[in-house]
């Protein structure tokens, strides 16, 4: 394991983290945290060459449509459901005084 974590990186994280850790779980955390370290140099090794970058392995594209109302102005309709209204605005119990 060429990457190693200490004492105070894991103290840091558990600070940022919200974390309370005992003693073993700071341990198990620091072997974790290495390990990951360990794999992301691994992955450096990769030839990437001639490789796009890229975010999803599959192709993502955004579809746009234009903003079109389609169901028109339904508030008399939507307002008959309503237990009381006023003003044509729904009328809803006071929550403060």
């Amino acid at each position: 394991m060429t990457n190693t974590i200490t004492d105070e990186t894991i103290e840091y994280v558990g600070i940022l983290a919200k974390l309370e850790l005992s003693d073993e779980e700071k341990e198990q955390a620091k072997n974790d945290m290495g390990r990951m370290l360990d794999y992301i140099d691994k992955l450096g090794e990769l030839d990437t060459d001639g490789i796009e970058p890229m975010s999803h392995v599959f192709p993502v594209q955004n579809v746009f449509r234009e903003d079109v109302v389609t169901n028109g102005d339904e508030h008399e309709k939507t307002l008959k459901n309503a237990p009381d209204q006023k003003d044509n605005m729904f009328a809803v119990p006071k929550t403060f005084g």
